[in-house]
């Protein structure tokens, strides 16, 4: 019986079954799923008609859910620990909510102390429901498998007593081919037992055919039905050797190798050529799935590769000390360019989670680094809105004051105290820079209307200095000042407000109308100043020749 030794296909290696169980689960990467995302995609998979044949992927988002939890927990000031559900193979759930249960039911007598709570309840409610499905599904299908073997065990006994009855095979074969019938309508058993109870199983069918006594006629008939079994085998085989779905081929194609263990042996002529055939078309097939195999395991590795350098580009700025807002902001832009280049790569195979928590840090790390800084900026502004407060209040309490020299000066000091001070928030700089400005315009423009009329004094003086003076007579004042005396102290004094004024206009530069008048009043000023130099030459010029 050459033919069912040699019917089991060359064994597939492990790493090749090891890519098809990854490939039949979807590459989605739920790390970047948000938690309301992976809440949604896991009430997606537990409504699916296939959900307890996606296990693979129940356990990959609910890993996701609890890390991005712990992380976002964290972050938010609330601590990472997290209550993740532990393995739930064979536990019995108690007081846990019913799948049918309503989510505001299940969360009743929970206090929920922070917002993470509720999307965490909300999770659990679907994951347990679905752990509690898959755990009766496990245990219905261990059952189903303990009984199919069972009655397989029964069926080898019945043919056990076939091949030891002494009788025609004329009148047995009959009950020889019910008996097969009936091992082929059964499922499968355990895994463990599943080896020993097919080769036991082939051991006695052998032994069947093997009878000398047995008649040709019927022997080759049954011949006949396996190899037309066993060419329905070859050609799905060889249609899935065509087909463009490698890993979907790759699954059905163990189902054949599974069937074809279900049926007798062929006739010598057949027998090898048949075999053959099968198996040509099972080498393609192996050689397809271990070339896209090896394809994806290449891209896995090359997309490693191209993450790697992206991280090393985060991790360059995340370990940069000391840098201005430019360079923040500078190196945020360059990470979140980083980022859209990051989600364009594909999946980077065993290591794609590892490489993807190292991206996550370094990210993290910057990111955290330039929110201190901000705090520390705010902290500076939030004092520099304190310090331009005190001297808006100053500046206020002098508004009033005729000491126009002491006050001036008061003022000018201020004006550069304020220069000097870093910035303030934007929603209060304005506020704050027209209080202080409103301040400073009332006194100066009190102090403009003041020396207005001084300046109507000391030409009142002038006039009457010319009128009455004769001779060598100098008119002086009741304190003893002469009118020139008085007149060079007008121009000292204008010439000392004109200055201020000066300095002013450059800190009012944004004053608006403000400015232009100023502007218009320095050029007044300046013109009084040369009319008051040729008054005061011309005066010094009569005294030198009534002298």
């Amino acid at each position: 019986m050459e033919e069912e030794k040699n019917s089991i296909p060359e064994e597939i290696p492990s790493d090749v079954t090891q890519g098809l169980e990854e490939a039949e689960t979807p590459q989605i990467n739920y790390a970047q799923m948000t938690l309301s995302e992976l809440v949604a995609q896991f009430e997606e998979l537990a409504k699916s008609e296939d959900r307890m044949q996606r296990h693979k992927e129940a356990e990959a988002i609910k890993v996701a859910f609890y890390r991005k939890l712990a992380k976002e927990k964290e972050a938010a000031g609330y601590g990472s620990r997290v209550d993740e559900p532990g393995r739930y193979e064979e536990e019995v759930f108690e007081n846990e909510p019913t799948q049918d249960a309503p989510a505001e039911e299940a969360s009743q007598g929970t206090e929920v102390t922070n917002p993470f709570d509720v999307i965490e309840q909300g999770f659990k409610l679907y994951y347990t429901a679905y752990k509690r499905e898959r755990t009766e599904f496990n245990r219905k299908m261990e059952a189903e498998r303990e009984a199919n073997l069972t009655q397989k065990e029964a069926i080898i006994a019945e043919l056990k007593a076939l091949v030891e009855k002494e009788e025609d095979v004329n009148v047995s074969f009959p009950e020889f081919r019910q008996i097969q019938d009936k091992w082929k309508a059964i499922g499968p058993v355990p895994v463990t037992q599943a080896r020993n109870i097919n080769d036991t199983y082939h051991l006695y069918v052998e032994k069947f055919y093997d009878r000398v006594s047995i008649d040709r006629e019927l022997r080759d008939l049954d011949f006949k039905k396996n190899l037309e079994a066993k060419e329905q085998f070859c050609a799905q085989a060889e249609a899935l050797a065509e087909s463009e779905n490698v890993v979907d081929a790759f699954r059905q194609l163990q189902k054949l190798h599974e069937q074809w263990k279900e049926f007798g042996p062929v006739d010598k002529e057949h027998r090898e050529s048949i075999w053959e055939r099968f198996k040509a078309a099972t080498l393609i097939v192996n050689k397809k799935y271990q070339a896209y195999y090896e394809d994806r395991k290449a891209a896995g590795e090359a997309n490693l590769a191209a993450k790697t350098a992206l991280c090393e580009q985060v991790e360059e700025w995340a370990s940069k000390e000391e840098l201005d807002r430019e360079s923040w902001n500078a190196g945020a832009k360059a990470i979140e360019d980083i980022q859209k280049a990051w989600k364009e790569i594909g999946h980077a195979g065993k290591n794609n989670q590892k490489i993807y928590d190292r991206f996550r840090a370094a990210c993290d790390k910057f990111f955290t680094a330039k929110k201190a800084f901000y705090g520390a900026v705010k902290e500076d502004m939030n004092a520099n809105v304190e310090k331009k407060a005190k001297l808006c209040e100053e500046a206020e309490s002098l508004a009033a004051s005729t000491d126009w020299t002491a006050t001036t000066d008061r003022l000018i000091a201020l004006q550069k105290d304020w220069k000097e001070i870093g910035p303030v928030p934007r929603k209060k700089s304005e506020a704050l820079w027209k209080r202080f400005r409103a301040a400073c315009d009332a006194f100066f423009t009190a102090k403009a209307e003041a020396m207005k009329e001084r300046k109507a004094a000391a030409r009142n003086a002038a006039f009457e200095r010319k009128g009455k003076g004769r001779g060598n007579e100098t008119h002086r004042d009741r304190g003893g000042k002469s009118s020139l005396d008085q007149l060079m102290d007008t121009y000292r004094r204008k010439k000392q407000e004109l200055s201020v004024a000066e300095n002013n206009i450059g800190f009012f530069r944004n004053a608006g109308p403000l400015l232009a008048q100023m502007q218009a009043q320095l050029e007044a000023d300046r013109a009084e100043l040369v009319r008051l130099e040729d008054q005061i030459r011309q005066m010094q010029q009569e005294e030198q020749n009534n002298g």
